[in-house]
């Protein structure tokens, strides 16, 4: 049955999977953003819905210093009689275990694994477990290395040991063991997780090793397809599903222009072929866009999503740029923001809550009252890269009144496309996306719609900003100069794909 990658769309990098009967979760990379390493669930692999987050609360994770693409790194997710436990590393912190019997409900506070390294896994073997990551015990060499751990306290339970130093690819990563047949699989990731990244793999008859590199490899990589529909594939997580297939999930990016992509890494899914005791993703070991597998369920668009600000839960969706703000609060079919004090230098460390767009083309509205105490009171919508690279379009109040301003920063160039007095009534925008421009639309109390563009979104592209491992949200923002009292009123919020040439 043919199917379209990527089959979670938007910021999703580095994901991890894990079968439980018929039920599939998989998990991925977060970042600086809260509620961290977002959980989704799928019953025929192609149809993905989230249905929570791994940590949930502060004292889980504080986010208030991560900084940009900082926070949390390369989850992998696994169960393991009956619980279900999550890894990852905390970037500049150290790496952490979670684990809950309810993946709908709440998560352990954390247990810390005195192992370095990154992207870590766990593998379980009968009542032993192994933690793995890409720490080096020796200077200068790139290393994969495992050790016996006790998962429930983080206590290494041996000495750490060197399994395999990789094919040469360099940057040595995101390591996972299986254990298929006869053979113990040691899947890893080479080459940088830009063009050149790649998913390599060895073998052995001792989770100990000597393991032996794959006469073929790399098994995954897009570094050499021409058709540039996908790039950047690696750090890859194999499977096999409840009808005896077998598949890996991995990251990837599509572009949105020349060599740029504004959505950042997101998830793909392709099969998997045995040849010779040695797993392959097809013949081309290449992903492609509309792929062939033996799946058991069409695939659906997910077309449109509108927040319930009568429910007082937030919606799994939403994410907060570094920490919640506790005096947000949601019910009666609104949602209450209150303006926090903007850094100097970006205007752009806090202050920011929306969701992962659905695809390159869509559009997300919402419609605001706000009536600022002080100078420098702002808030409206804004699509967020970093807090240097973002565009905005809101209410400020200055001192001779009240003005809609769009503004676009990129880096230490800050452009002020539109400044225009206005009322103080009700405000709806809307933000239309698209592969290379962006539109903004707003209205105001009693008028027609205006438009503005469309716009460059170069500036927007991860390849663009520079060390950049997340991709765009779309979302909220509300900024002040100074402590204020103010709040910001949004008594509506949606997101919908919108159709464009060469999009799914």
């Amino acid at each position: 049955m043919r199917y379209h990658n990527p089959i979670i769309r938007g910021f999703n990098p580095d994901p991890s999977i894990c079968r439980v009967g018929d039920d599939y979760y998989l998990v991925t990379s977060s970042f600086e953003y809260t509620p961290g390493i977002p959980i989704y669930h799928s019953k025929d692999l192609v149809n993905w819905e989230q249905v929570g987050n791994c940590v949930t609360r502060k004292d889980q994770v504080d986010m208030t210093d991560a900084k940009d693409s900082g926070g949390i790194w390369a989850p992998t997710l696994r169960y393991h009689k009956g619980i279900f436990y999550v890894t990852a590393t905390v970037d500049g912190i150290g790496n952490f275990i979670m684990e809950t019997e309810d993946i709908l409900g709440e998560w352990s506070d954390p247990v810390w694994v005195e192992m370095g390294g990154i992207d870590p896994s766990i593998y379980f073997e009968g009542d032993e477990a192994y933690y793995c990551t890409n720490y080096s015990l020796h200077p200068g060499v790139e290393e994969i290395t495992a050790v016996p751990i006790d998962v429930h306290t983080g206590k290494l339970l041996g000495d750490i040991k060197t399994l395999w130093t990789g094919t040469g690819g360099g940057y040595l990563e995101a390591p996972h063991i299986y254990k298929v047949g006869d053979w113990y699989y040691l899947f890893a990731a080479e080459g940088g997780t830009n063009f050149n990244h790649m998913e390599t793999v060895a073998r052995s008859h001792s989770l100990w090793g000597p393991y032996e590199d794959c006469p073929i490899r790399p098994i995954l990589s897009n570094a050499w397809d021409t058709t540039k529909q996908v790039q950047c594939s690696g750090h890859a997580d194999l499977f096999e599903d409840h009808r005896g297939n077998w598949w890996m999930v991995h990251l990837g990016i599509r572009l949105s222009r020349r060599t740029m992509s504004v959505l950042g890494r997101e998830t793909f899914l392709m099969p998997v072929i045995w040849k010779d005791g040695w797993p392959y993703v097809s013949e081309s070991r290449r992903c492609v866009i509309e792929a062939e597998g033996p799946l058991w369920e069409k695939q659906k668009k997910n077309s449109r999503w509108r927040a319930d600000f009568f429910n007082e839960t937030w919606e799994p969706q939403w994410i907060w740029l570094r920490n919640r703000d506790e005096r947000a609060k949601r019910g009666n079919g609104m949602l209450q923001l209150h303006p926090v004090k903007k850094n100097d230098r970006s205007g752009c460390t806090h202050g920011v809550v929306g969701v992962r767009p659905m695809d390159f083309a869509c559009e997300v509205g919402a419609t605001f009252s706000f009536l600022p105490q002080t100078v420098g009171e702002e808030a409206g919508m804004i699509l967020y890269l970093a807090s240097d690279f973002h565009y905005r379009i809101g209410k400020e109040k200055r001192k001779d009144g009240m003005y809609l301003v769009m503004i676009r920063t990129a880096e230490d160039m800050v452009q002020t496309v539109l400044e225009r007095k206005i009322g103080d009534g009700i405000l709806s925008i809307r933000i239309q996306t698209g592969k290379e421009k962006d539109s903004f639309w707003f209205q105001e109390e009693g008028k027609e719609w205006e438009v503005i563009g469309p716009v460059s979104n170069r500036f927007l592209s991860c390849e663009v900003s520079g060390r950049c491992f997340t991709g765009m949200i779309i979302g909220l923002y509300a900024w002040a100069k100074e402590k204020t009292d103010s709040e910001v009123c949004i008594t509506g919020f949606y997101q919908r794909r919108v159709e464009e040439k060469d999009t799914w």
